[in-house]
């Protein structure tokens, strides 16, 4: 599962839907993330079908789900009575708060939808590092290494991107360049299929269930 995979999947798949309260942790280099993914499936009931989990939240239950890139991985639970509270106690969180911070982003829940952006101090190094390249490379220069930059343009994305790209200009103006043109950017999101080449009990490097 590549990151854009796996936010897109925690966004849209999951925060959209209620999964808000979340438990992240990473897989230590000494165990198998496979063997981490079974234990946790079986302890919290995470494969249950779609029906089994239908019923489950009609009766005011929570329902669990589970994902993982390499060896970052999240669970997530929707409101209800569940064993995951309990156990994972104080360090659950609610991704209405406290986003989950993965591979550069934020990816949390506002305003009723899922919201996913840079992360602050990701977002920071990245104007700063291009502010101080403004004066000294082309406007070609700049726009190709800002059109590299890995991040998917989810609406707060673009904003963020788009605030580097006027800091940018603003050095540039200053100086007498030219400015360095919103082209750069693909503001187009590309859809992932993130399970497409991973299951875990086939060895791959990402899992959801």
């Amino acid at each position: 599962m590549t990151v854009a995979g796996f936010v897109q999947q925690l966004a849209v798949a999951y925060l959209a839907h209620g999964y808000w309260f979340y438990v992240a942790g990473v897989v230590p280099e000494r165990k198998d993330p496979r063997a981490v993914d079974a234990k946790l499936i079986s302890r919290y009931g995470v494969g249950l079908s779609k029906w089994a989990k239908a019923r489950r939240k009609q009766a005011g239950h929570a329902n669990v789900q589970y994902l993982r890139c390499g060896r970052f991985f999240v669970l997530l639970a929707t409101h209800g009575d569940h064993p995951f509270f309990r156990e994972e106690g104080d360090a659950v969180r609610d991704a209405r708060r406290v986003p989950v911070k993965f591979g550069g982003y934020a990816v949390g829940h506002r305003g009723g939808h899922p919201h996913v952006r840079i992360e602050q101090g990701e977002y920071k190094r990245l104007k700063a590092h291009f502010v101080g390249l403004a004066p000294r490379r082309s406007a070609d220069a700049l726009g190709e290494e800002l059109g590299r930059l890995p991040y998917e343009p989810y609406a707060p994305v673009r904003r963020q991107l788009l605030a580097v790209l006027r800091a940018v200009n603003r050095v540039r103006k200053t100086a007498g360049f030219e400015s360095v043109p919103a082209t750069c950017f693909r503001f187009r999101r590309r859809i992932c299929r993130p399970f497409g080449i991973t299951d875990p009990a086939a060895g791959g490097e990402g899992s959801a269930w």
